[in-house]
């Protein structure tokens, strides 16, 4: 199966279900987790419209961003989880943020950023001890105190327990989406939080029912079959 077709296949599941859940398949953003493929295969998914990637560690997407310098009409994604020490390095190239985890991360971000940066609060929904992120109640109490200039909440992250057990997997999601309703409802300067992102390969179409707007796709997307 080429990248073509696997891509056609998630674009049917993402319309099926928005189409289920009343939804506009357009407000649903696919971000292509390209951690584990190479420059040309990425050259392969822009190619056929794919406009949102995704990198998890530092040093590949200040690379991948640079061998793509001349495609202004990508929009980068952060979504590993940042070492303050390696802010400096991916802030200007980075459209959304998805792992703003910790107020010292926050911090470095204010301290270093010289415009807005969209960032994403990861929630630990499924307070997993091997997640990173704010508990839902930390979450509302940071959004609360925070008084940053250049750090824009567009909405809230969660990464969901490895599982097959769907019932576990929408009580995760409607987690999120509850918190994501309350902090919007405090109507913050600098934290419209409308957005969330939320689902993965496994479980991107149960996201999508619990409200998804951005899900993070790579192994369905980029895998040969």
């Amino acid at each position: 199966m080429s990248y073509n077709n696997n891509l056609q296949t998630i674009e049917d599941r993402i319309s099926k279900v928005a189409q289920k859940k009343g939804r506009d398949a357009a407000d649903i953003h696919l971000v292509a987790v390209t951690k584990t493929v190479d420059v040309a295969a990425m050259e392969k998914l822009y190619d056929l419209g794919i406009r949102h990637f995704g990198e998890n560690r530092a040093d590949v997407f200040t690379e991948k961003v640079e061998a793509f310098a001349d495609k202004s009409d990508i929009v980068w994604h952060f979504i590993g989880s940042l070492q303050t020490r390696k802010v400096r390095a991916i802030l200007p190239y980075t459209h959304f943020l998805h792992s703003l985890d910790r107020k010292s991360l926050a911090d470095e971000i204010e301290k270093r950023a010289t415009q807005k940066v969209a960032c994403f609060l990861q929630v630990n929904i499924s307070e997993e001890d091997s997640k990173h992120g704010f508990n839902a109640d930390e979450a509302v109490a940071f959004v609360k105190e925070q008084d940053y200039q250049h750090i824009e909440i567009v909405g809230l992250m969660t990464m969901a327990p490895n599982t097959d057990d769907e019932h576990t997997l929408h009580h995760v999601f409607q987690g999120l989406k509850a918190v994501q309703l309350e902090i919007e409802k405090l109507k913050i300067p600098n934290v419209p939080c409308h957005e969330l992102s939320m689902g993965m390969t496994n479980d991107f179409e149960i996201a999508i029912e619990e409200g998804a707007t951005f899900i993070r796709v790579g192994r369905a997307l980029v895998e040969e079959n």
